[in-house]
């Protein structure tokens, strides 16, 4: 299949991911056509006094359970979340978040969901995992969104009471495209019979019940399956360098039966579910990486105060200040994006397919940069672990750790790189659906000349906009004061940002689905102006209580992302891509030989994909 096969399958199958009409249009898509609509997440959307009342008592119940019940050193040193911390917090309904009340659930908003999130994330990033893999991938999402009335009767309560569940889509030679799936699901009878294997199923060791995604002859469909199902066999546990309390392992399926009532949705609309239930699923991750940052605002406070060199406290050392200063400005952001996106998705009137994803993008890369900065201001004691420094006599500071922890948050869900991806593939889509045969490289020029003509059209609706600043674009932000002039720069920004889209197709035309690197810097400009316009919004609503304070922190992070949405610009243009693509075909075809001379590799042998033979399974039961 060609590339350009490609992108048209992937969107095709974003157009069936679209379950209905949405009322108002995306903040994001619009940003990236250069269209700054404030109006569409300014004033935010508002929940109930009483939705909020109940969620305020939920987040106060899980600090007070965390804070009296929970050790994260001990499930760091154990690799294992204990029984009875799971079956406390499902006492509590954490398990159940966004269930409806109807099924036995909480049916809390999506904000105190990521604001429950947020707090677990930042006392024990396993503990996190495990109920947003469950919420937000597991069972509930698919059912909620796709499944029966009679589905939901049976799964949704036992999911709300704690049986844990999981979902299975990776294969061990199937990441981030799903259309190559192996495993496959026989009609039977009243039945379909599984066989396959799954890996990196998180939650999987101990799930009680699988979303799984199998081939159903030239299509995928999604099943819910009993985790103890005669023929499933976990054949391992797997380990990784962060999140040593995650039950991940390896599941293998030999001619298991499920029921064909517990197909979700139709045959051959699993892949369709499996991409939306992402779509919301998504904002787990924004949550703890801001429950992450805003961590790290607190060591870095706490350690700039008390660590003295040179005769000054070292937060007092300008090139420590920069890092603090960084590491706040940054987590107010992250907090912002993640309650902006999750309030949009509560509104129910929105598409945040887009949002959800630069939410995702964003605060993955840019909480991972705060943890490694607050590292470094610990300096040795920041690479050392937690347990060593207790036992030297020193408080116990797992920044090491946490670093560890949040590295995989740029590969869950969608790497950063098929993030970009997807996000160009839909916020950019009216543009390229513009373009239509000029980025087809194996267009006709007849073709292409047509192409040509309708994408002048387009653009002659829209240019008046990007170049003057036309239509129903505002022109002043008088309620935010300080931070009016970052919202005028987002204006601004959004245009250019569209034009600077348009001039790539005009330069590349079809080799243009091949300019990933061009493609990204656009993705991260709009992700820079939506985490801006997050945080401006956010210290509106704050400064009513807390004053200047928040504006503080939303101008100092403001300024920071004009510098890099500046540099994002500069380099669009002025960029080595085109000499990275050459050495790096080089260095695949072994040219540079020489320079893996004069090592050793500690790999061990073995294929470089491979499934793991026989043993028995090492799923276990929640006691």
């Amino acid at each position: 299949m060609t590339e350009h096969a490609k992108y048209a399958e992937s969107r095709e199958v974003g157009e069936q991911a679209r379950e209905k009409e949405w009322t108002r249009p995306s903040f994001a898509k619009q940003l990236f056509l250069g269209d700054f609509r404030l109006d569409l997440v300014y004033p935010v959307p508002s929940l109930s006094d009483e939705a909020t009342m109940r969620g305020e008592e939920f987040v106060r119940a899980v600090r007070r359970y965390l804070d009296a019940n929970v050790d994260p050193a001990l499930i760091e040193r154990t690799a294992q979340v204990p029984d009875e911390v799971v079956k406390g917090l499902a006492a509590l309904g954490a398990f159940g978040i966004t269930i409806s009340e109807e099924y036995g659930g909480l049916g809390l908003p999506y904000l105190y969901y990521c604001r429950a999130l947020m707090l677990v994330g930042s006392y024990c990033p396993a503990l996190a995992t495990l109920l947003s893999a469950h919420q937000s991938i597991g069972v509930p999402q698919p059912l909620k969104l796709f499944g029966t009335e009679e589905q939901k009767r049976e799964f949704l309560p036992r999911c709300a009471r704690g049986e844990i569940s999981a979902f299975l889509l990776t294969e061990p030679d199937v990441g981030s495209d799903p259309a190559r799936l192996s495993t496959t699901a026989v009609r039977d009878g009243d039945d379909y019979v599984i066989d396959g294997v799954k890996l990196w199923t998180t939650n999987g060791v101990v799930a009680d019940l699988l979303v799984v995604m199998a081939r159903t002859g030239k299509s995928i469909s999604a099943f819910v399956v009993e985790a103890d199902s005669p023929g499933i066999t976990v054949k391992r546990r797997n380990g990784f360098m962060g999140l040593r309390g995650i039950e991940n392992g390896v599941t293998e399926f030999t001619q298991v039966r499920v029921p064909a009532k517990n197909m979700v949705g139709r045959e051959g609309q699993g892949l369709k579910i499996a991409l939306t239930t992402l779509n919301t699923g998504r904002l787990s991750l924004p949550a703890t990486c801001a429950g992450n940052a805003k961590w790290a605002v607190k060591i870095a406070r706490e350690w700039g105060n008390e660590r003295v060199q040179w005769g000054r406290k070292v937060g007092r050392h300008e090139a420590v200040a920069t890092k603090i200063s960084f590491i706040a400005a940054t987590a107010y952001a992250l907090e912002a994006v993640s309650e902006l996106t999750s309030r949009l998705a509560d509104d129910q009137r929105n598409d945040i397919r887009i949002e959800a994803a630069l939410a995702k993008l964003y605060a993955s890369e840019m909480s991972y940069q705060a943890l490694d900065e607050l590292v470094q201001m610990r300096g040795g004691r920041g690479y050392e672990t937690a347990d060593s420094l207790v036992a030297r006599g020193e408080r116990g500071v797992p920044a090491e750790q946490m670093l560890r922890d949040s590295r995989i948050n740029r590969i869950f869900e969608g790497s950063s790189e098929i993030m970009r991806l997807m996000i160009t593939r839909e916020a950019v889509d009216a543009h390229l659906s513009a373009a239509g045969e000029l980025v087809n490289p194996e267009a006709s020029r007849q073709e292409r000349a047509q192409a040509l003509r309708r994408a002048s059209r387009f653009y002659a609706k829209w240019l008046p906009t990007l170049v003057a600043g036309t239509g129903n674009l505002p022109t002043s932000y008088g309620d935010f004061g300080p931070l009016a002039q970052h919202l005028r720069f987002v204006e601004r920004t959004s245009r250019k940002l569209a034009r600077s889209t348009f001039y790539g197709m005009s330069r590349w035309q079809g080799r243009l689905e091949h300019k990933q690197s061009f493609l990204g810097r656009i993705v991260d400009i709009g992700a820079e102006l939506f985490a801006m316009t997050a945080a401006c919004v956010k210290a509106e609503e704050d400064s009513a209580d807390l004053g200047r304070r928040p504006y503080e922190l939303a101008d100092t992070f403001c300024h920071q992302a004009r510098q890099r949405v500046d540099s994002l610009f500069d380099r669009l243009w002025d960029n080595t891509d085109a000499g990275d693509v050459r050495l790096a075909e080089y260095v695949l075809e072994g040219r540079y030989g020489f320079l893996e001379e004069g090592i050793l590799d500690p790999s061990v042998e073995g294929p470089w994909i491979g499934t793991p033979q026989g043993g028995e399974s090492v799923r276990r039961k929640i006691l």
